[in-house]
């Protein structure tokens, strides 16, 4: 299967570098794996809430380039669904067998994701109700990923 991670910001620290590319290289032998970065939209030091609006837009726009017409998009939202590690790899499983092409996760950047985004999201996936640096989601995800895949292939790691 196909998954696209559609990460808005990049990964600056070598430690989150280093748990990621690790990730990366074990997910290799399950799924295509494509990382896409968007630059962050964050020009001003103290943005007001109409800046912020405005930098999520520009943020969206660049996203909405990015994902294929024959995509399932989960979107990573504190407001979304909070599933267990089993229930990823259920949803991954069956998306594997749908009729979308590929799958986008999309991790958003320090103001979050756009409206249009969270709305026109097929799911919306939430690790907890705290709010984590998407620097840090993103390692968490690929993580799960990993986990979630290994749950499929019948191998041991997850407990």
């Amino acid at each position: 299967m196909k998954i696209k991670l559609i990460c808005v910001g990049r990964l600056k620290e070598d430690y989150f570098k280093a748990a990621a590319d690790e990730y990366i290289k074990r997910l290799s032998r399950f799924h295509k794996l494509e990382i896409i970065e968007i630059a962050e939209d964050t020009k001003i030091e103290n943005p007001s809430e109409a800046e912020k609006q405005i930098a999520m837009e520009n943020e969206c726009q660049k996203i909405l380039k990015t994902i294929g017409k024959n995509s399932y998009v989960v979107a990573l939202a504190i407001e979304g669904t909070n599933i267990s590690s089993e229930d990823l790899a259920v949803k991954l499983e069956k998306l594997a067998l749908g009729e979308k092409s590929e799958v986008c996760f999309i991790i958003g950047g320090s103001f979050g994701l756009s409206p249009k985004i969270i709305n026109t999201a097929d799911f919306l996936l939430s690790f907890s109700k705290m709010t984590f640096t998407y620097q840090l989601s993103r390692v968490i995800f690929l993580e799960q990923l990993y986990r979630a895949s290994k749950i499929n292939a019948g191998e041991c790691y997850h407990k």
